[in-house]
């Protein structure tokens, strides 16, 4: 038997449906790529500041970075409801700025030393350490549209930063803006915040409330002077980041110098008496408090007598020294380090900053409110 092989000949028709399939699967294809490149394009358009703003975080060294806010971190949406927690306040941080990425804010244990001088030049200066257990922080400079232009030290470990090599890191960086714990703003004011060992503050008088670290924010954007921080300050009911207490001092480009504290859910102010400049450590300062209540009694000396022996006038450099002097550093049993992570002198008549990190006296970094 013999097969006889046949040829399937392709009609007009059936060549026709073939290339209009063809167009319709074409067409379909090219409607999803339009559409995933429109949405591309859109979630770029949407975050491009956030993304702008990640991009320049940089590493400096170990654990120092720097990075250049350019989103909008919302303060003034903030400050109409506040938050009385940090959890309400990392609550807000999700919504406005981490587009529902968690965030938890714990800030642990810390111990500082802060001073009011003034140089040679009569240049108004503020000097401040930051000790705490080893971890990575940065310089952030924000500009806000609605308030003054200001650089402030971070500890970005409060948010969970790491080493800043997993982009999770980066991403948490955008919280920088609500967790600063000193800086500098363009009208010459300074503020430092610093730990106590007395009662938590939760002030409840039905203003609105607001966090440490959230009041220093607040002030670096919206005060000019040390009277207008503390006036701003009063507008809002204080509650302790961490269930923890602690104390503001202040300094600006006036000369004029404040601790801010509270004692037992009120305000209470401490200036430098006549002739003398300011310094503030772990400790109470008010006036009728128990001063030896809390720590850095020892470094407050210091401070005070090179204050007084110098008559409040200082050069930067010695201002440098005077912070290396009361610099702590320390090695716990289980191994882990404590101690000063950065050394600030502001320059509040210049808007500039001065700063060591790790207790590295020998290298020194300056910045300007204007930095790029």
């Amino acid at each position: 038997m013999v097969l006889a092989q046949t040829q399937t000949v392709e009609t007009p028709d059936n060549q026709k449906k073939r290339w209009t399939l063809k167009r319709v699967l074409l067409t379909i294809l090219f409607v999803i790529l339009a559409l995933l490149l429109a949405a591309v394009i859109a979630v770029a358009v949407l975050f491009r500041k956030e993304f702008g703003t990640v991009a320049t975080l940089q590493q400096q060294d170990d654990f120092y970075f720097t990075m250049d806010y350019k989103a909008d971190y919302g303060l003034d949406e903030f400050l109409e409801t506040g938050a009385s927690t940090d959890s309400e306040l990392a609550a807000f941080i999700v919504k406005k700025l981490m587009k529902g990425l968690p965030v938890e804010i714990s800030l642990p244990n810390l111990g500082c030393s802060a001073f009011a001088a003034q140089t040679p030049e009569g240049d108004w200066i503020f000097g401040r350490n930051f000790d705490n257990a080893q971890a990575a922080y940065a310089l952030v400079h924000t500009e806000p549209q609605d308030g003054y232009e200001s650089i402030s030290m971070v500890n970005l470990s409060y948010i969970g930063f790491g080493d800043g090599s997993a982009l999770l890191d980066k991403v948490l960086a955008l919280a920088a803006p609500y967790i600063p714990l000193d800086g500098v703003n363009e009208a010459g004011l300074s503020i430092g915040v610093l730990q106590l060992y007395n009662e938590p503050t939760a002030q409840e008088t039905g203003k609105t409330p607001i966090t440490t670290t959230s009041a220093i924010r607040m002030v670096l954007d919206k005060a000019a002077t040390v009277d207008e921080a503390i006036a701003l300050m009063q507008q809002y009911d204080m509650h302790s980041s961490a269930n923890a207490p602690y104390h503001f001092q202040l300094a600006d480009a006036n000369g004029d110098s404040a601790t801010v504290e509270y004692i037992d859910g009120e305000m209470s102010v401490v200036r430098a008496a006549d002739g003398e400049k300011l310094a503030t450590t772990n400790f109470v300062l008010s006036e009728g408090e128990e001063h030896g209540d809390g720590k850095g009694q020892d470094r407050w000396q210091i401070l005070t007598d090179t204050l007084r022996a110098k008559n409040g006038t200082l050069t930067e450099e010695e201002a440098m020294d005077l912070l290396e002097a009361v610099k702590q550093e320390k090695t716990k049993d289980d191994g882990t380090f404590s101690g000063t992570l950065w050394s600030c002198v502001y320059n509040n008549t210049d808007r500039t900053l001065q700063l060591s990190c790790n207790r590295d006296y020998e290298e020194i970094r300056t910045y300007t409110v204007d930095w790029e």
